[in-house]
């Protein structure tokens, strides 16, 4: 895992100094080495932070080169199928100075061009400097588990793995993207290539991009789809679908394991870290694992499942206390290192489970994804009972109480998301689930900002597939927003500020056109139980006395830890202060409702993370 950094243009680039030091911002990203390479004509700079995984020796250093075919890459990630590729490649006419991944996807690219992409397994985003051809080629992985931002400047290019390395470049503009920044408040991220500062982007998951230094053009194609479902798998018989699951499930973690330094896994004691321990202990007698808790007897704490799991497949295993009390700290600290506000409260453990992990090892295995490829979230389950039941309802009454939600009932509400969506064709569309904030309240907040654009709705809608299966839809939809602009936003911040690497067997490339193609919906979800297939597996190499039909990450109490106390105070003091943008009045109800009901946790998380955030990089809305 590293971090990566670079500039081209079609002319001599003068400011070489600002390239060392945008480098070193991303040092959290890669302690053990830094490396800065410029072309002979100073028209491309790339530069390098190490976390030493694979090939601890200096061979495996970056930016790393193959003189005679004029090539340079920078390259954050790990290619999990790389000792495969190097055989095959020498089988090629390929020689190699390294074990390093790193010189494998240069090896690629010398045989196989742009369709390199097809063979790399793994997570990754890289830059690649072809000098003969004069192009910058650049390219991130399927599920978007590593970072990459740009920025086009006439006639330069700027690119990183954090924002805030192309924000060290004091040139360079920092304003807020009102309609990103509409994305935010209601979905709890910003979607697609969109950044939150106007005229920054990131590349999105699955596509690669190349920047022509001759005529400073930029060209980006998507070089991987998620397969279409295969219906005739509709009477595929369950026992051997378990079987090939687990096969994959084996095949997945074992590569993943494979390190040159000790690797953990994260155990939240839910279906899915639990079934990658499982294999885990298939292929190692020394699996460490990690959990995180809470004092006190909260429904987020979930020690007791994680160390049923533990003491069952005999990890060495680790838990952590979270306590409120460090909360504020963590949250001024990741307001900075998040190059994006996201909201999502889980964050905080998720940082000081990472913290702690980086003391005993520098890889970790992760449960992300399991939900998004087997509908393991519980509005999978709510949409399907909307569409099995709610068409009984004739449309004006549908109607009338998505009106009457709308108007009447406040935010915290509960069930308010799925009333205010009643009237909604679920035969072609889908809700906003986690609408944090409507379109009522938006307006409200911003009431200054006369001029603001409310287009997230629309956003939304642009970005549904048009799959026919509601569940496809759904999971397709989480798919590509939720898990790659949060989940794995939040995984890849929260660990590399610790410099440890996070893995995710889930989002191997052949679990997840597995589980798009090959897995009927039915053995998904249906309106009653979630992640049917999952729970198959589990039921054959689980214990017996294990809960499968929990739903935990790392989350926190956010509503208990804002009844009183410290952080309770932070969050009123923030949203109080004067240069707080959000209307007063407004903040004021959030608080009340939170009192009354409790509900508003995150809501008040929301605004709070983002004046955090405004604040760490002086940003103009």
């Amino acid at each position: 895992m590293c971090g990566i950094v670079g500039v081209a243009q079609n002319t001599p680039y003068s400011n070489v100094r600002w390239l060392k030091l945008a480098r070193d911002t991303l040092i959290h990203r890669g302690p053990d080495h830094a490396g800065e390479w410029w072309s002979e004509d100073k028209r491309v700079g790339l530069a390098h932070r190490r976390l030493s995984i694979i090939d601890l020796s200096p061979s495996g250093n970056q930016p790393m080169h193959l003189n005679k075919q004029g090539l340079s890459i920078v390259f954050n990630g790990e290619i999990y199928n790389y000792i495969y590729l190097q055989n095959q490649l020498k089988s090629l006419g390929h020689t190699f100075k390294s074990k390093s991944d790193t010189e494998v996807i240069l090896a690629a690219y010398v045989e196989w061009g742009y369709n390199c992409l097809k063979y790399l397994e793994g997570m990754f985003a890289f830059a690649l400097y072809d000098s003969k051809q004069q192009e910058v080629f650049l390219a991130r992985d399927r599920a978007g588990e590593k970072p990459l931002f740009y920025f086009m400047n006439k006639e330069t290019l700027y690119f990183a793995s954090e924002l805030k390395a192309l924000l060290s470049n004091p040139s360079l503009p920092r304003n807020i993207d009102p309609e990103s920044f509409d994305c935010y408040l209601t979905m709890g991220f910003i979607p697609g290539e969109r950044s939150i500062l106007s005229g920054y982007k990131k590349l999105p998951p699955a596509h690669a991009m190349r920047f022509n230094i001759r005529n400073s053009k930029i060209d980006i194609w998507k070089y991987w789809e998620l397969p279409e479902i295969n219906n005739n798998n509709i009477n595929i018989n369950k026992i051997k679908l378990v079987n090939h699951l687990e096969l994959l499930l084996e095949n997945a973690v074992k590569k993943q394991l494979v390190s040159d330094v000790p690797v953990g896994i994260l155990l939240s004691g839910g279906l899915d870290s639990s079934l990658i321990t499982a294999m885990a202990a298939r292929t190692s007698n020394e699996v460490r694992t990690f959990s995180v808790g809470f004092p006190g007897k909260h429904k987020t704490d979930e020690t007791y499942h994680a160390r049923l799991i533990a003491e069952h497949f005999k990890t060495k295993h680790t838990e952590f206390q979270s306590v409120p009390d460090s909360a504020v700290n963590i949250m001024q600290k990741l307001a900075y290192q998040f190059d994006e506000p996201i909201i999502d409260s889980s964050m905080i453990p998720t940082f000081q489970i990472n913290e702690l992990i980086s003391k005993k090892c520098k890889v970790v295995l992760g449960g992300d994804g399991g939900d998004e490829l087997f509908g393991g979230y519980i509005h999978h389950s709510r949409i399907i009972w909307m569409y099995q039941n709610l068409g009984y309802i004739p449309n004006f009454i549908r109607n009338y109480i998505s009106k009457f939600t709308k108007n009447y009932l406040p935010l915290n509400f509960k069930g308010e998301t799925y009333l205010r969506n009643i009237n909604l064709n679920l035969k072609h569309n889908l809700p906003i689930i986690a609408c944090h904030f409507d379109l009522t309240t938006r307006r409200k907040l911003l009431g200054k900002y006369e001029q603001h654009p409310f287009v997230a709705e629309s956003i939304h809608a642009n970005r549904v597939s048009n799959q026919k299966d509601l569940l496809q839809r759904a999971t397709r939809m989480d798919f590509e927003n939720f898990l790659a602009e949060d989940c794995l936003v939040k995984i890849d911040r929260s660990s590399m500020l610790n410099s440890v690497e996070v893995r995710a067997p889930m989002l191997d490339r052949n679990m997840i056109e597995f589980a798009f193609s090959k897995v009927p919906s039915y053995l998904k979800t249906n309106s009653k139980e979630k992640k049917i297939l999952l729970k198959l597996l589990a039921s054959k190499i689980l214990p017996k006395n294990f809960d499968k039909n929990r739903k935990q990450g790392f989350s926190i109490p956010i509503n208990d830890w804002l009844k009183n106390g410290p952080l309770k105070d932070f969050f009123w003091d923030t949203l109080n202060s004067k240069n707080c943008i959000f209307d007063s009045k407004i903040v004021q109800d959030l608080f009340q409702g939170q009192d009354k009901r409790g509900f508003n946790g995150e809501r008040l998380f929301a605004l709070v993370q983002f004046e955090l955030w405004k604040k760490a990089y002086g940003t103009i809305l």
